[in-house]
């Protein structure tokens, strides 16, 4: 007869030994499955709150107005299309107004138109003209910008009067006589006096070229000093003299 030892108490197929339980020839068995079923336990629990989380996330990302597209790609690679031939030859249609903005939009103004200056001959040259004058009729033409009464006190002979304060007077005698010639001689009294210079402008602003006038500058001063002939009263009057000074 098998006898317990004493302080060993049998429980079924527990055995008490010593103040310790174990199960009868397999007490690390039990054990490991104890573990075991408490690890898959909580294996569980997590794979089930990490479900949870993820159906929560999608129902919170539909329902913010801020939620991403799972359809959208937000890391694109490469480089981006060209836009549009339309959209660049058209910019003013891409926003409404922009092409009427641009129709309105005032032109910067012109710059003003500076005044030709017009060349400056000296007596030389002006008494070369003057005898060229005789070969061809009508190809070098003088005019005088002065006054009427200066004028029939004496000019170069054969000029033309056109005092440039009365433009109007003179424009029927004048113009289709400038239209005609090569070259066109206009003086005045010479030194300070500029009205050779706004007669030639004058002329220059209803049609005459400009390359063809020069300005004699030292005028019938310079001319008479020099004892050039002159012609007093009305023009091809006939009435040639030589001022001595």
């Amino acid at each position: 007869m098998h006898r317990t030892p004493k302080n060993d108490f049998l429980y079924g197929d527990r055995i008490r030994a010593g103040g310790r339980f174990c199960v009868k020839d397999q007490p690390v068995q039990i054990k490991v499955t104890d573990r075991r079923s408490a690890a898959g336990k909580i294996l569980r629990e997590a794979v089930l709150v990490a479900a949870a989380g993820v159906v929560f996330a999608f129902a919170a990302n539909q329902v913010s107005p801020r939620g991403l597209s799972l359809a959208r790609n937000y890391f694109p690679t490469g480089t981006p299309e060209a836009a549009p031939a339309s959209a660049v030859a058209n910019p003013p249609e891409a926003v409404p107004g922009a092409q009427a903005a641009v129709i309105a939009s005032p032109a910067p103004p012109a710059a003003p138109k500076q005044p030709q200056e017009l060349p400056v001959v000296d007596r030389l040259r002006a008494v070369e003209l003057f005898h060229n004058s005789h070969l061809k009729a009508g190809a070098i033409v003088f005019i005088d910008a002065r006054d009427e009464e200066h004028y029939l006190g004496g000019h170069i002979p054969g000029a033309y009067e056109f005092d440039p304060y009365h433009p109007e007077k003179y424009f029927p005698a004048v113009l289709p006589v400038c239209r005609a010639a090569e070259q066109i001689v206009v003086y005045c009294n010479g030194g300070d006096c500029d009205d050779s210079k706004t007669a030639a402008l004058l002329l220059r602003d209803v049609g005459i070229a400009s390359r063809k006038m020069v300005i004699y500058g030292g005028g019938i001063t310079e001319w008479t000093t020099n004892h050039q002939p002159v012609e007093v009263g009305a023009r091809n009057s006939g009435n040639l003299s030589i001022a001595i000074q």
